[in-house]
């Protein structure tokens, strides 16, 4: 079975990256048995996002992390097994609450078969994962547990916005820690924690992943807005065309310039209608939002860069230095 393709990363060394191609391989294969039932629908409804593809970040963070102690160790491949599980659950239950059609270019579970079906669909993708860990021991459990806890609490404090007199800029990054960083941390942290890391180790290689997911998702924001062709599939401004608000919109709603007075008010009205929409969008690329929002962005990747230059000198280390300039030159 072929592995998924590797980021775009220079990872350097060319033996390190057929270790993790070979790992990317057991981990495609194990997910994919994993998630097999005695229902022949149960696995198709399973296998259905899987088969869908996507980069296996996460299970990449989890292997390139295990170099810093044994990446053969038996833990490391269902470790990462557990994340993506996790992960793709996630997405069945999210393309549910915003009514997407579609999910890496294909029908989503609730286009195909009906919101039922995808709700379910993953809390059996939860499950699963939750047998697979119960073999890795009582502390990834407790790992897991609290990681769980952050991504549900950053979904519902997403929903619920800010609390009055709360800075929704700050709002925003707390969400996307939780919601996004959480899990990508706990990637990091698995891989190091089930290699035999040092504990430091595991420790600072946990800060710099979360701050790594928190990255990636401020450059899916500003991709959205900046891209011609969005590397999510989605149409550029797709965000903004459904309300969705983003740090590069907060950052335009809490300019007082007057300048921005006509982008304010597009922001906050229905861009459904393609005039509108493509105004707001040519706007807000001009926009010193942008410059605000990638600064944000670079501060991120800075913080996870100041955490990974502490770790040994070994070619994943380098590769983790890349990651972080790859979260930024991605955005243009």
């Amino acid at each position: 079975m072929a592995a998924p393709p590797l980021l775009d990363l220079p990872l350097v060394d060319e033996r390190l990256a057929a270790d993790i191609s070979s790992g990317l391989r057991a981990v495609e294969s194990l997910l994919r048995t994993h998630v097999e039932s005695e229902d022949g629908f149960v696995t198709e409804a399973s296998r259905h996002l899987i088969e869908a593809g996507g980069k296996r970040f996460r299970a990449t963070l989890v292997l390139l992390a295990a170099q810093f102690g044994d990446p053969a160790a038996p833990g490391v491949i269902p470790g990462a097994v557990v994340v993506e599980l996790t992960h793709l659950a996630t997405l069945y239950h999210d393309d549910v609450m915003d009514e997407a059609p579609v999910r890496r270019g294909s029908p989503s579970a609730n286009a195909r078969w009906n919101n039922t079906v995808a709700i379910l669909t993953g809390d059996y993708l939860f499950a699963r994962a939750s047998e697979l860990l119960a073999g890795l021991g009582e502390e990834a459990i407790r790992i897991q547990a609290q990681t769980f806890s952050r991504l549900v609490r950053g979904q519902i404090r997403e929903t619920v916005g800010p609390a009055e007199g709360e800075d929704p800029i700050q709002h925003y990054l707390d969400v996307m820690s939780d919601k996004t960083g959480s899990l990508i941390a706990t990637s990091g942290q698995f891989g190091a924690m089930l290699a035999g890391a040092p504990e430091d180790l595991v420790w600072t290689i946990t800060r710099a992943c979360e701050a790594i997911g928190v990255a990636f998702q401020l450059s899916d924001d500003i991709l959205d807005i900046a891209s011609d062709t969005d590397e999510s599939g989605k149409t550029p401004g797709t965000d903004l065309r459904e309300g969705i608000v983003t740090l590069p919109v907060l950052q335009v709603l809490s300019s007082t310039d007057p300048a921005d007075a006509r982008l304010r008010d597009l922001v906050t009205s229905d861009l459904t209608h393609h005039d509108r929409h493509a105004e707001a969008l040519a706007l807000l690329r001009e926009n010193p939002a942008m410059a605000r929002a990638r600064a944000e962005l670079q501060r991120w990747a800075d913080r996870a860069r100041e955490d990974i230059l502490t770790l040994p000198d070994i070619p994943a280390r380098a590769a983790f230095e890349s990651l972080c300039d790859y979260v930024v030159k991605r955005t243009g």
